[in-house]
């Protein structure tokens, strides 16, 4: 590692302690990504990509010290229940037309049967008045 990436890593747990403990100096005070970022004085790219592990160090530190879910993960966990809401929704309208294909299928199964019953209407004519030709 190179002495400015070493420089960058300790300004980042620097900026972690400072965050956890409450006493932010150059940021919001927030325990997000972006907060630490700018706690330490590094552009938020570099904490992503080359810093990953400090990152997530720093979620799992928040999570451990303070008792609270970091931001990202709340927004994920409520998209979670919002899918399987949306994945309950589907399966009970799957399975109401479902049943109702069935209801629809003996349906029509019925009143086959009775047209079959009736019988062959093509040769009795016994109600059929034919108009004469003018």
């Amino acid at each position: 590692m190179t002495p400015i990436h070493q420089d960058e890593r300790t300004r980042i747990r620097q900026a972690i302690d400072r965050l956890l403990t409450g006493q932010a100096t150059a940021s919001n005070g927030s325990l997000t990504a972006a907060a630490l970022a700018v706690e330490a004085g590094v552009h938020r790219m570099a904490l992503m990509k080359r810093h990953a592990d400090l990152r997530n160090e720093f979620y799992e530190r928040v999570r451990n010290e303070t008792s609270q879910i970091p931001g990202t993960e709340k927004r994920l966990r409520e998209t979670i229940v919002k899918l399987k809401q949306t994945v309950a929704d589907k399966n009970a309208e799957i399975l109401e037309l479902r049943q109702q294909i069935t209801r629809l299928t003996l349906a029509s199964a019925v009143l086959t049967e009775r047209l079959n019953d009736i019988g062959d209407w093509s040769g009795t004519r016994d109600n059929v008045v034919c108009f004469p030709n003018s």
